[in-house]
């Protein structure tokens, strides 16, 4: 009985972990990807994202912290997934903690990328050495780099949520419509960002997978997280 309380109440402080770990990672989304990213890179006009950089230094430097905050958040739901899952499958869980922990790897070389897009907009040096196209062109490099190297990483991601889909649909306690979702979001991920990578021209494909997946990419995992928050490891898992 003592035993059965312990794994409890570790289950539950798992459960909030990996829960909290989420809510804030999804803020951090929001507002560096959904809102700032959004509204200071202009696809295909150089000229006006650079300005946009350069008068708006300091939202570009708060979406690069979200980044930070989401990277080591993603650290953090990695091992609390794994806990948390581990007495359904540990081997499977491992597997999904370590594919969670390698997208983050990638996030954090995209993540270089806006480092180097803030260093060349903030340093008088640059201005200097290279003409203003010049300097405009390398800034949307980086920012394309950043945006090719997160995207392959999140096909890696997928494969983290079709391994946490399905350990979650073995669960006697989790809902099966959190784990169907999971399941259909790793899907979405991976499908997605294949063609994103691969076949960045095929605009037909990209807008029938982006109307098909949208909703269970982002309920998904948003969508486990508050079950976790409000009831995971509140019953014991069974094996």
């Amino acid at each position: 009985m003592v035993s059965s309380r312990k794994e409890l109440t570790d289950q539950r402080k798992m459960a909030l972990t990996a829960a909290i770990s989420l809510l804030i990672m999804t803020l951090a989304a929001f507002f560096s990807y959904g809102f700032v990213h959004g509204s200071l890179v202009v696809q295909g006009d150089a000229t006006v994202t650079y300005h946009n950089l350069l008068s708006l230094n300091v939202l570009f430097k708060a979406e690069i912290l979200g980044w930070i905050i989401i990277l080591f958040c993603d650290i953090v739901v990695a091992w609390a997934f794994y806990m948390f899952l581990r007495p359904i499958d540990n081997h499977l869980s491992l597997l999904g903690a370590w594919f969670r922990l390698i997208y983050t790897a990638v996030l954090g070389i995209a993540i270089l990328n806006l480092i180097l897009v803030l260093l060349l907009t903030n340093s008088t040096v640059h201005s200097s050495l290279f003409k203003n196209d010049q300097l405009q062109a390398h800034v949307m490099l980086y920012l394309t780099a950043f945006e090719t190297i997160w995207s392959i990483g999140l096909i890696i991601f997928g494969g983290h949520l079709l391994l946490v889909g399905y350990l979650a649909f073995k669960s006697n306690s989790i809902p099966k419509g959190i784990s169907i979702l999971l399941l259909i979001a790793s899907i979405g991920y991976i499908a997605t960002h294949l063609c994103n990578t691969f076949f960045p021209h095929f605009d037909v494909i990209m807008t029938i997978l982006k109307f098909t997946f949208t909703v269970p990419m982002i309920v998904g995992e948003l969508g486990f997280g508050i079950w976790l928050l409000l009831r995971g490891g509140k019953l014991i898992v069974k094996v």
